[in-house]
């Protein structure tokens, strides 16, 4: 009774719900821009006071060196397992505005889909979980399981004070295991849970030539042009023939992905030469001799992220910039060394600047470790069942090429395994203009997380 209980709950009132969503959308939480302080401190006091009104106890806003970490928990079902539910507020700035096709911080439903920053990656998949949580309260005025939560402010900056605040509060996150509201779908027409991601880090680099910018026709071809410099420098970092990383010792510890895993990707109903026609990419490229699902979610990668250099405003401007920048992300598999690979790639750098250029590099504060869930976790069994009662079609397990940094930290720290049960889609435009989130899907997510977390207890 329980979950049916709930599901007629949230039929009469996901309006509201979805209200209660688009109000924190509205919300500018842009971690990484100071500009949107009053935005973050707006976020965070949203969701403690959201928190304590559908009855979760010990809700705090936990001040970090950066920005805060929300926690709460409900822990009245005594015998019933424990989880730690995490999601995120902070949100990727909305740049560039003029691409967007209604205002980023103004939810709007166009077509079946929400559209608004954040509202994907990650505010509505948190609000998902929230949202079936208090539906589940609303009806029984209670929860089938303990509920911890811990929702940070800092993840779209790589979570740098995450991991000090865990160890240094185990008794507000200790759990059975950890089930994300972050995470993403792969595909909107393949349920699937991700059990595994690739790790990150990444730097800053600024070759300077000259000590002021100068004109291109009074000094050009006489000093050194920092643009050029880099751009040679960024060449070199990989095979012009095989596509492969170039910098010595990148795959060290990098283990061939075995027969059976690669037979197991290439299971996966995956067209590939239409994923690249949609994405309007001619053919694929990376490392040789790899598929592009290999590529993404088994080998390790080297990207220019962005550059600058001279004069790139409007019109035309001949000058020789004085410096040129470069920022570089390495998203890493088990064997690698986040550390290691800084280090690498800055002595590959140092190597490659030319005696007539200066560098400096910065490293990006924060680095991921690659992790994996195994396929046996009773969390993960639960929500593939969950997912193919939903859609009427086995759910698969798959990996993700991008980076969650808490499933390792987690595991490491606390021996905890991490299950991502999100309902946004990788396709849903988040960290670019126009992210959405389909409507569909935030009513199916409502549904889900009220079914997963009342089979949980049940399975105990």
């Amino acid at each position: 009774m329980t979950e049916a209980a709930a599901r007629d709950w949230l039929d009469a009132n996901e309006p509201a719900l979805r209200d209660r969503l688009y109000d924190f959308v509205r919300l500018p939480s842009v971690s990484t821009d100071p500009a949107y302080a009053e935005g973050m401190g707006q976020a965070a006091e949203f969701l403690s006071t959201y928190l304590r009104d559908i009855g979760f106890d010990r809700v705090a806003v936990n001040a970090t060196p950066g920005h805060p970490i929300l926690t709460g928990e409900w822990t009245g079902a005594p015998g019933a397992p424990t989880i730690l539910v995490y999601g995120h507020y902070d949100v990727q700035p909305p740049d560039p505005l003029d691409q967007w096709q209604s205002a980023p911080f103004e939810p709007t439903l166009r077509d079946g889909r929400i559209y608004g920053r954040g509202i994907s990656d990650d505010k509505g998949p948190l609000m998902v979980a929230l949202g079936a949580m208090e539906a589940l309260m609303a009806t029984t005025g209670a929860l089938p399981v303990n509920v911890r939560l811990l929702i940070e402010g800092s993840e779209e900056m790589g979570s740098a004070h995450l991991e000090d605040f865990v160890v240094a509060h185990q008794d507000l996150v200790t759990a059975d295991f950890l089930l994300s509201a972050d995470g993403a779908m792969w595909r909107a027409d393949l349920p699937s849970v991700t059990v595994a991601s690739r790790g990150m880090a990444a730097l800053n680099v600024t070759v300077r030539g000259a000590a002021k910018d100068l004109h291109s026709g009074r000094y050009g071809g006489g000093v050194p042009n920092a643009a050029q410099v880099l751009v040679e420098m960024l060449a070199a970092l990989h095979d012009p023939r095989t596509g492969a990383v170039a910098v010595p010792g990148f795959y060290d510890g990098v283990a061939v992905p075995d027969n059976e895993t690669r037979a197991a990707l290439a299971d996966i109903p995956f067209d590939e030469a239409a994923f690249l026609e949609g994405l309007g990419v001619k053919k694929g490229a990376g490392e040789a001799g790899y598929s592009f699902l290999e590529r993404n979610w088994l080998r390790p990668t080297l990207e220019i992220n962005g550059m600058s250099a001279g004069y790139t405003g409007p019109g035309f401007k001949t000058v020789i910039g004085a410096t040129a920048e470069a920022k570089i992300s390495c998203r890493l598999v088990p064997g690698q060394d986040p550390m290691r690979i800084l280090e690498l790639l800055e002595a590959e750098l140092t190597r490659l600047c030319p005696d007539c250029a200066t560098l400096s590099i910065a490293r990006k504060p924060g680095v991921a470790w690659p992790s994996a869930l195994p396929l046996d976790h009773p969390g993960l069994r639960l929500a593939m069942d969950v997912l193919e009662e939903l859609y009427g079609q086995p759910a698969r397990a798959v990996r993700m090429g991008a980076t969650i940094p808490i499933a390792e930290m987690f595991d490491r720290v606390l021996d905890m395994g991490t299950v991502f049960f999100s309902f946004s889609t990788a396709d849903e435009d988040y960290h670019a203009p126009n992210e959405f989130f389909r409507l569909e899907r935030w009513q199916d997510g409502l549904r889900a997380w009220v079914a997963y977390l009342t089979r949980l207890a049940k399975a105990a």
